[in-house]
C-alpha cells in the first residue's frame, strides 16, 4: 500500500471520527431528560421502565429505533391517538434526538412473565417453526434480545409481554404497518396465538 493510499485511509478515518464526535456532541442528554420528564414520564416513567404493561418500556431501547418510531407517529406512518398528541409537543428534530438518546442511556429491567409459556417462547424465538416457515426471531433481534441499532431492529429483552402481544397482533392484523418491507407483518402472519404469547413471555423475562 503506497503513502497516498495510507493518507486517504487516515483522512477517511479522521473524518468518520469527527463526524461521529459531532453527532455525539449534538445530543443533549440533560435536555432529553427534561423533555422526557415533562412529556413521557407519566406513561413510561422517568427512567423508561413503565410499570403499566400496555405502555412500552423505553429504557435501554436504541436511540435509532425510538427516533424512527417518534418520527413515524409524527408522519402518521404509525397510528396511535395518544402518541400522536404527545409527539406534537416535540417541535424539533433535536427534541426527538435528545429524548431518544436519554432513554437509550438507561437500563431496562426484566418484566413479569408467565413461566408456563417461556419454554415454547424460547424454542420459537431461537429456532422458529420449520413447519410454517416461521423464522427465528433472534435472526434480527439477537440471541439475547438486544436488537440491531443500525438496522433499527428494536431491543426486545425485558419488554412487557402484554405490549409485545399487542404489537405482534397489530402487525398480523395490518393495524401497524411501519415495518420495513412488511418484514414484521409477514412474520406475525405466520405466528399462532400461542406462539405470540409464548415469545412475548420469553422476552419479558430476558435481561
Amino acid at each position: 500500500m503506497n503513502f497516498k493510499s495510507l493518507l486517504a485511509i487516515f483522512g477517511l478515518t479522521v473524518g468518520l471520527n469527527v463526524t461521529a464526535h459531532a453527532a455525539d456532541q449534538a445530543v443533549d442528554l440533560a435536555a432529553g431528560e427534561a423533555t422526557a420528564g415533562a412529556i413521557c414520564a407519566a406513561c413510561h416513567m422517568p427512567d423508561g421502565n413503565s410499570v403499566v404493561d400496555i405502555f412500552p418500556k423505553l429504557g435501554g431501547q436504541h436511540a435509532q429505533y425510538i427516533t424512527k418510531q417518534l418520527n413515524d407517529y409524527k408522519s402518521g406512518a404509525r397510528q396511535d391517538e395518544t402518541m400522536t398528541g404527545m409527539v406534537a409537543t416535540l417541535a424539533t428534530d433535536a427534541d426527538i434526538a435528545n429524548v431518544a438518546a436519554f432513554f437509550a442511556s438507561k437500563d431496562v429491567t426484566a418484566a413479569t412473565a408467565d413461566d408456563s409459556k417461556v419454554a415454547l417462547g424460547k424454542a420459537i424465538y431461537r429456532g422458529g417453526n420449520t413447519t410454517t416457515n416461521l423464522p427465528a426471531c433472534m435472526g434480527c433481534h439477537g440471541v439475547n434480545g438486544s436488537g440491531n441499532p443500525t438496522a433499527k431492529y428494536p431491543s426486545l429483552a425485558g419488554q412487557h409481554a402484554t405490549y409485545t402481544i399487542t404489537q405482534l397482533n397489530a402487525f398480523r392484523d395490518g393495524k401497524r404497518a411501519n415495518d420495513s418491507n412488511k418484514m414484521m407483518r409477514n412474520v406475525a402472519n405466520k405466528m399462532t396465538v400461542a406462539e405470540i404469547e409464548a415469545v412475548a413471555n420469553y422476552l419479558a423475562q430476558m435481561k
